[in-house]
């Protein structure tokens, strides 16, 4: 990443997904099997007033509420830097990942050209299915993947709006005092 990173634009967006190798964490937060004087340090370290008294449940339950303030991840410090930003994707939504596409089309011509099976002749064919992706193809990975983009956000607002149908056409029926049927009950 240190290499390619002189070789973008600034200001450039580099999007990334949810691989462990990208999100390496500059400092990891406490958990559970983290010795308690290592949580209370991680905790002032953030400027947190701490009581030592306090069990190592109340203390990450510290941990929990302030860990997002103060989570970065290497990769992003990196970019930015020489002024990159990272944008991360959704976890489990490669289909919002241009290059997905871009890997599959080089695949696929791995795929339909292979006849030797051979080491040296598959890395020719990979090459060559890079530098089949050209600017127009780029153009049409990116296209397709607002498309998914939309069509994920027009689902969320079908979603909200049947939610909120739901919600409105709730009933809730609220009875009174049984103690006087019981007593009835007894005549």
């Amino acid at each position: 990443m240190e290499n390619i990173l002189p070789r973008l634009k600034d200001n450039c967006v580099i999007v990334m997904d949810n691989a462990s190798y990208h999100s390496v964490k500059l400092d990891k937060a406490p958990t559970a099997s983290t010795k308690k004087a290592d949580i209370i340090q991680w905790l002032e370290n953030k400027g947190e007033v701490v009581d030592r008294t306090m069990i190592i449940r109340e203390l990450l339950d510290i941990v929990k509420k302030i860990k997002p303030q103060h989570e970065k991840f290497v990769i992003d410090e990196i970019a930015n830097a020489q002024n990159k930003t990272i944008l991360r994707l959704p976890p489990y939504h490669c289909e919002l990942n241009p290059i997905e596409l871009a890997w599959s089309s080089i695949k696929n011509h791995v795929r339909m050209n292979n006849t030797t099976f051979k080491l040296p002749d598959v890395k020719k064919l990979l090459i060559e299915g890079i530098e089949r992706v050209d600017a127009d193809m780029w153009k049409n990975f990116i296209r397709h993947t607002i498309l998914e983009e939309n069509r994920f956000w027009e689902i969320d607002d079908i979603m909200d709006e049947v939610f909120e149908a739901e919600r409105q056409n709730l009933t809730l029926t609220i009875t009174g005092d049984t103690s006087s049927d019981s007593e009835s009950d007894m005549d």
